[in-house]
């Protein structure tokens, strides 16, 4: 098998770098041509054969779709990851109809581009290699439970997601495929920082569920346990009518999602509360009782009213231990500033 060429193109060195630099860490073996510029990018596809184009969606004079769509008429049968910052609805929606493999927003997720760029050229996965200890029998079974969620709760897709963004089983498709790692790594992000809470509270179970309603599709993640969520994608499933019978319903199906796992002996079932609750909380140098007690102390001390007695006090005795200290000419005492008038607390 001839080894994979691939060709990343964008505007910033440093990104290319970083791209490169990124991709020689894998196991397998590129040959891997850069191009500032989609003229450039133009050229040395035209020198040689490109199996995977890498590109930002902004070029000066060129969008990367439109690059794409001269590299595909000569090489039809291309791979595409588009890179890009752009937020705009007809940028995402000209990405989505140019049937890209994989579109990932600014700042990437390296892990995830690596994986994306093992999937597009069909090699090995190494990055995020398939699920162990799931067999085809116990897989199949998810997968009809979340088949037949789908169907009866009419969504458009529903996921089982581990940790890492990996999907274990799904139903349905997302309205953009090519979104999918970018959006299953932010989401399970939202996860995590979920159990951190969680911990915090002291749940004996994961009770958080994050909703998001319109745009594309209406998203809605809740936790199965301590190793996977659930995400299920649909039009007008959050709407307020809707969104705590979709939440029952979710929940319902999550607890056959549990059981399964269970016997499939993949993940801790999240009511343990060995595996749950006694977590340590993730963050460091709390303030102890007496540490804060000290500083209340040490507050009142420097905001006490000072006396002019004290202040006398205070001199007197300074300039007791001074007496050995040369004279500063520009230093006046305590006693002849109160005869200039200058003791504070006194009326003039």
């Amino acid at each position: 098998m001839s080894v994979p060429r691939i060709l990343l193109v964008d505007d910033h060195h440093d990104i290319l770098k970083l791209l490169h630099s990124t991709l020689d860490t894998l196991q397998h073996k590129f040959e891997i041509s850069e191009a500032p510029s989609g003229e450039e990018a133009l050229l040395e596809a035209s020198r040689n054969k490109i199996d995977l184009l890498v590109v930002d969606y902004r070029l000066p004079g060129i969008t990367g779709v439109e690059l794409m769509r001269k590299i595909r008429a000569r090489y039809p049968d291309v791979r595409v990851i588009i890179v890009t910052g752009m937020t705009d609805r007809e940028a995402r929606d000209e990405i989505l109809e140019a049937g890209v493999d994989a579109v990932f927003d600014k700042p990437i997720s390296l892990t995830d581009f690596l994986d994306a760029v093992e999937r597009s050229l069909g090699l090995g996965r190494t990055i995020m290699p398939e699920e162990d200890g799931v067999d085809s029998g116990q897989h199949q079974t998810i997968s009809n439970l979340l088949a037949n969620f789908r169907q009866d709760i009419d969504a458009q897709a529903v996921y089982l997601l581990s940790d890492r963004g990996r999907v274990l089983a799904a139903a349905g498709s997302l309205k953009d495929n090519s979104m999918e790692a970018s959006l299953f790594s932010s989401l399970m992000a939202i996860y995590s920082a979920g159990q951190k809470v969680s911990r915090y509270m002291h749940q004996k179970e994961l009770n958080n569920y994050h909703v998001f309603s319109g745009g594309d599709h209406d998203l809605m993640l809740i936790p199965v346990n301590a190793a996977y969520a659930m995400l299920l994608a649909g039009n007008e499933l959050a709407t307020q009518k809707k969104v705590l019978g979709t939440v029952r319903s979710m929940l319902a199906v999550r607890d056959e999602v549990k059981k399964a796992l269970k016997q499939m002996g993949v993940a801790p079932v999240i009511s343990d509360t060995d595996n749950f609750e006694q977590k340590t909380p993730e963050f460091t140098g709390p303030v102890s009782k007496d540490s804060s007690d000290e500083i209340d102390t040490l507050i009142k001390k420097k905001m006490k009213k000072v006396s002019t007695g004290e202040l006398e006090a205070y001199w007197d005795d300074a300039a007791l231990k001074q007496k050995n200290v040369p004279t500063n000419p520009d230093v006046i005492t305590y006693d002849q500033a109160r005869k200039l008038g200058l003791n504070p607390g006194e009326a003039e």
